[in-house]
């Protein structure tokens, strides 16, 4: 636990700490009546009630169009799963202000469905909905039906051949399993909708503001640095009252399972459900997922001969210090390196985290670790500019300070995509191997590694690709001459006429490209790698 400790200690307590206490302090003396004054206030009781209300029909309508589509990637095969799987995983990463242009074009005035139908959502609740559950897909997906895959289906079967309906099996046995991925998945859905800014920003308007939208308005607009301290301290308490829950009714249900190999557990479709069931979920990808996606491509074409892309081979002298398409090779450097940080940090934690003699303040730690992805990314971005500022701690002109915030965003996925699959492994496995002689690194590498490749290479896609898309924290840390990918694209986005319009959707084409390129690269190893059971 020490270096997961230290690492959040320093990248994340100790920069939100600062920006807090310098929005309640002043002269050396604390101003705490002022959170009584702003919570209070109409306007922000509306927030806080309109971002608690959409977080929570945001995380049921994904976790009820995306379970279904997590029991075929773990159950059947078909032809182009891995494509498929990459697909579903896209949109996770492109930059929020990019995909709610997307729903923008296909649901507001002169879109796709008002071309069509003459039908208009972008002034309803109903268009956030939708893009929230576009995000939060592949969360349900890879998190849920990661764990489905390698639980053993002849449990299922047994309870059939003693006459309970398929339902009756699935509700009494598959369900009680597959409880603690479904409520992790679940838990950063609602994390990620609660502080939702991108989306809101562009598709809610005037009408509707989250938390994370009203932080950024009173810091950026306002310059009110008072207000925005006190609804970060807000969202931080919300935040933590959700992950104790989560953790004390999650860990009461955790219990060992039997794991196999994935490949032995998924077949091809058979019966009429099975083929209706596969057709639904590919339709649901193909209206919610791809559609969005088609639209920013075809809007990345639309100047004659790819010119949109040859400009982004040229720097104007403007917007950028280096031709636009420097931000590809600048996001992936900044995503490996960020993965790296995440994928140790997370994956030491989520050891020490599974271990049943841990102790409750390792376990009080499990809920903590989830806080980066509930404190607004705004505060975390101004927090790294005023903390780590002073030696030994001076990182302002570091390029690793980019990577770092995001390995913030990465390692609660780490944790919370490796922690069912190392709670489920038997602990007499582990007891066998030592009583053999074998040394804790020993037995962690025969016994703990083979089980948990996969999910290790599941939670390295997530890093990976959460990394690509990180914008929050990363449009104030990362440096004019080596913009990532989504700060490129918000900057075109910000100036106007039509070649940089074009340049923002060709970048965030290419954002895809690169994201599905490396997602299928992680796919064919996780496939091939998993090792034997």
């Amino acid at each position: 636990m020490a270096l997961p400790v230290a690492f959040f200690a320093l990248f994340f307590a100790w920069p939100v700490a600062a920006i807090v206490a310098r929005g309640l302090k002043t002269d050396g003396a604390w101003h705490l009546g002022r959170i009584a004054d702003v919570v209070t206030q109409p306007d922000i009781r509306h927030v806080l009630w309109f971002t608690t209300w959409q977080a929570l029909a945001s995380t049921a309508l994904t976790l009820l169009l995306a379970l279904p589509a997590g029991y075929v990637f773990a159950r059947l095969d078909f032809p182009g799963k891995q494509l498929l799987r990459a697909v579903v995983t896209v949109p996770f990463v492109l930059p929020t202000v990019v995909a709610g242009s997307a729903f923008l074009a296909l649901v507001g005035r002169g879109g796709l469905l008002d071309e069509l139908w003459g039908v208009r959502l972008d002034t309803t609740v109903w268009a956030i909905l939708l893009a929230h559950v576009f995000f939060n897909f592949a969360v349900v997906v890879r998190t849920v039906g990661g764990l489905w895959a390698q639980l053993d289906p002849r449990q299922e079967e047994a309870a059939r051949m003693l006459g309970a309906s398929p339902l009756t099996a699935w509700r009494k046995v598959t369900l009680p399993a597959l409880a603690p991925a479904v409520a992790a998945a679940a838990l950063m859905v609602f994390l990620f909708t609660f502080t939702s800014f991108g989306v809101v920003q562009i598709l809610g308007g005037p009408t509707f503001s989250t938390l994370e939208v009203e932080i950024y308005r009173q810091t950026s607009e306002v310059f009110d640095l008072s207000t925005a301290a006190v609804l970060t301290l807000v969202q931080f308490a919300a935040v933590g009252a959700v992950l104790a829950v989560h953790a004390w009714t999650v860990r009461r249900r955790e219990t060992a399972l039997r794991l196999v190999d994935p490949k032995a557990t998924a077949r091809r479709p058979r019966g009429a459900g099975q083929w209706t069931l596969l057709a639904s979920v590919l339709a649901v990808v193909a209206l919610l997922l791809v559609l969005p996606l088609a639209v920013l491509v075809r809007r990345s074409l639309d100047a004659p001969g790819l010119g949109y892309y040859r400009a982004l081979t040229h720097a104007d002298g403007g917007t950028f210090l280096v031709a636009p398409v420097h931000a590809v090779w600048t996001s992936l450097e900044y995503a490996v390196a960020a993965t790296a940080i995440a994928v140790v940090t997370g994956g030491l934690a989520a050891a020490a985290l599974a271990r049943r003699d841990a102790g409750r303040l390792v376990r009080a730690f499990d809920a903590l670790l989830m806080l980066p992805l509930g404190v607004s990314a705004v505060t975390v971005g101004f927090g790294f500019l005023i903390a780590l500022d002073k030696p030994p701690l001076d990182l302002r002109q570091s390029w690793i300070l980019v990577p770092l915030a995001q390995a913030l965003v990465g390692a609660p996925f780490v944790v919370r995509t490796m922690l069912p699959v190392l709670r489920a492994v038997d602990v007499r496995l582990r007891e066998a191997a030592a009583v053999l002689g074998a040394s804790p690194w020993r037995v962690w590498r025969e016994v703990d590694l083979p089980l948990v490749r996969r999910a290790l290479l599941v939670a390295a896609g997530f890093a990976f690709a959460v990394s690509l898309g990180e914008f929050g924290a990363t449009v104030f840390i990362a440096r004019p001459d080596n913009p990532t990918l989504p700060v490129a694209v918000a900057r075109l986005l910000s100036r106007p006429g039509d070649l940089n319009y074009g340049q923002a959707m060709a970048l965030s084409t290419i954002l895809m490209v690169v994201c599905a390129a490396a997602l299928l690269v992680l796919e064919r190893l996780r496939t091939d790698r998993t090792g034997e059971f």
